[in-house]
C-alpha cells in the first residue's frame, strides 16, 4: 500500500539553495545572537554572502570544491554557508564539539579542501560567480543512517529547495516571526527547519548557545520568540522547572529528533504556555517528509501528514510486506542523492527506489505516528551517538575481549550510551568510561558499564542488542 500526501505537490523551483532562501532585501534583523552583540539584517545579509562568494572563487574556489564549516550557532554562519554555496561549492557542515581527531576524519569523509574560518571570511566584489546546476550537492551533513557508522549525505540543491517548498504548505513562518536558534546548524533540524526555513519566511533568528532550562525560558521571553524548538530532554527539563519564565509571545513550539512522550509534552506546553508540537524527518531526507501544523486542533501525538509530492510505505522491517505498523519507505523530491564515496551503503538505505526511514510508524486517518526506532542509533540529548563506533573503540581495551553498546533510557538525557563488557583481565568501569572519554566528543562517553560473560550475536555474527538486559 502507497501512502500520499492530502496536500497538492508543489513546485520547485530550478534554483539554488541561496537564490531561493536569500529573497529578502530590508532593513529588519535577519539573525541576531542572544549573548553576544553580533547582528545582520537582511540587506546586511545578502551583500555579505555575495561579496563571500565572489572571495571565494576569486581564491580559487570553484565547483567540485567542499568547504567545511566548523562552528557553533551565531549569525556569520548564515553568510559563511550560503556564500559557500553561492559560490558553486558545497559546505560540510561538522559538529565543533568533536575531537580534533573526529573532526578531521570528517573532514576526509567528505573530500574536504579547505575550512572556513568565519572570523576572516574573503571579499570581492568582481570574481564573476558560477552558474550551478541544482543537481550539483549543496551541502553534506552527516549522519549514521541505519547501519552504525558515519556517512556523508549528499543533498542537492534541488532536494533542499524542495524540502523548503514543502515545508511551507504547513509551517507557515512569516516577517512577523522570531525564531529560538538554539538547535546547531549543522544538524538537519538546525539546518532546515530553524536556519533556511526562517530566512525564507523573513524571520529573525535569535541564535543560542546551549543552555539549561531556566536560562532557555529566560531567554525567549526577552526576544519575544514566537518559535521555539525542542528536543525531548530539553521538553523534560522544561516540563520539570518548578518556577519557570512564562513566555508570552510563543505561537508554537516544535519538538524533534526523538520522540515525545505525551505526559512530558504536555507538561511542557503548560510551562511554555503554548502548543507543542511533534516533527519528524531525518537528514538523507532533507529535513522532513512530514508536514508540520500550525493547527492547534491537530492530535499532538502525531508528526502530521506526509509532505506534498511525498509518497510513504510502511512495511514489515527487513522486508518489502506491507504492515499496519512497521518500518516506514519514503520517495519524493527532497531524497538525497545518497552517502558521498559509499555506493555499498547507498545501496543498502534503499530498496526499489524507496528510502528506508530506519523508524518504526503506524498511520491513522492520514496522520503518522512514530512508534519506536529499528536502527539501533543512540539520541544523548538530541545528538546522535553510534554504538558501532564506541563497540569498536572499547575492543581497542587490552582487558577488553568484546562489548556491545545500546542506549539506556535516562529521564534527563534521553538516552545514555550504556556499555555491556566481556573483560579478559582486571579493569573496572571507571577505567573503561575513561578510556573512552579520552577519544571521543564529551555527548559519546559511555555513561554506564555492565560487566557480561558473552555478547548475545546472531549466527552471521551480528549483535542481538535487544537481548541486552539491564540488571
Amino acid at each position: 500500500m502507497i501512502y500520499r500526501s492530502p496536500l497538492p505537490a508543489v513546485a520547485v523551483p530550478a534554483i539554488t539553495v541561496p537564490a531561493h532562501v536569500l529573497v529578502h532585501d530590508n532593513d529588519k534583523v535577519a539573525l541576531k545572537d542572544a549573548v553576544s552583540d553580533e547582528a545582520i539584517t537582511y540587506a546586511e545579509l545578502k551583500r555579505a554572502v555575495e561579496a563571500t562568494a565572489r572571495g571565494l572563487v576569486a581564491q580559487g574556489i570553484k565547483p567540485g570544491d567542499t568547504i567545511a564549516i566548523t562552528s557553533v550557532n551565531r549569525p556569520r554562519y548564515a553568510v559563511g554557508l550560503h556564500a559557500i554555496m553561492a559560490a558553486g561549492a558545497t559546505a560540510a557542515l561538522i559538529n565543533p564539539l568533536l575531537t580534533p581527531q573526529e573532526i578531521e576524519q570528517l573532514k576526509t569523509l567528505a573530500n574536504v579542501t579547505r575550512t572556513l574560518d568565519l572570523d576572516d571570511l574573503p571579499e570581492d566584489g568582481t570574481a564573476q560567480l558560477p552558474e550551478t546546476d541544482p543537481a550539483h550537492t549543496a551541502a553534506i551533513l552527516f549522519s549514521s543512517g541505519t547501519t552504525g557508522f558515519t556517512k556523508a549525505v549528499k543533498l542537492s540543491h534541488r532536494a533542499l529547495v524542495a524540502n523548503l517548498e514543502q515545508q511551507r504548505q504547513g509551517w507557515r513562518i512569516d516577517e512577523t516571526d522570531v525564531l529560538a536558534a538554539n538547535l546547531p546548524f549543522f544538524h538537519i533540524y538546525g539546518f532546515a527547519i530553524i536556519l533556511n526555513s526562517g530566512l525564507l519566511g523573513g524571520a529573525t533568528l535569535v541564535t543560542m548557545p546551549r543552555s539549561d532550562a531556566g536560562t532557555y525560558l529566560r531567554r525567549l521571553e526577552d526576544h519575544k520568540v514566537t518559535r521555539a524548538f525542542l528536543v525531548p530532554p530539553l521538553a523534560a527539563a522544561i516540563a520539570d522547572q518548578e518556577a519557570p519564565t512564562t513566555p508570552t509571545h510563543l505561537k508554537l513550539v516544535l519538538c524533534g529528533a526523538a520522540p515525545l512522550d505525551e505526559d512530558t509534552r504536555r507538561r511542557a506546553e503548560l510551562k511554555l504556555n503554548a502548543p507543542v508540537r511533534q516533527g519528524y524527518g531525518l537528514t538523507e531526507a532533507g529535513g522532513t517528509h512530514q508536514t508540520f501544523d500550525d493547527d492547534e486542533e491537530t492530535d499532538p501525538r502525531s508528526v502530521g501528514v506526509l509532505s506534498p509530492g511525498t509518497e510513504a510505505r510502511i512495511v514489515e522491517p527487513g522486508t518489502t510486506e506491507d504492515a499496519t505498523e512497521g518500518e516506514m519507505l519514503i520517495r519524493g523530491p527532497q531524497v538525497m542523492d545518497g552517502y558521498l564515496n559509499d555506493e555499498a551503503a547507498t545501496r543498502q538505505a534503499f530498496v526499489d527506489g524507496w528510502l528506508k526511514t530506519g523508524d518504526l510508524v503506524r498511520v491513522r486517518n492520514g496522520r503518522f505516528y512514530v512508534v519506536d526506532r529499528v536502527k539501533e542509533m543512540i539520541k544523548y540529548k538530541g545528538y546522535q551517538v553510534a554504538p558501532a563506533e564506541l563497540e569498536a573503540l572499547l575492543r581497542k581495551h587490552p582487558q577488553v575481549k568484546d562489548a556491545a553498546v545500546k542506549g539506556a533510557p535516562d529521564r534527563v538525557n534521553g538516552e545514555v550510551p550504556k556499555a555491556f563488557v566481556v573483560t579478559q583481565g582486571d579493569v573496572t568501569a571507571e577505567e573503561l568510561m575513561a578510556f573512552v572519554a579520552a577519544e571521543v566528543a564529551p555527548f559519546k562517553k559511555v555513561r554506564q558499564v555492565e560487566f557480561v560473560e558473552e555478547i548475545p550475536r546472531s549466527v552471521s555474527g551480528k549483535i542481538l542488542r535487544r537481548l541486552l538486559k539491564d540488571d
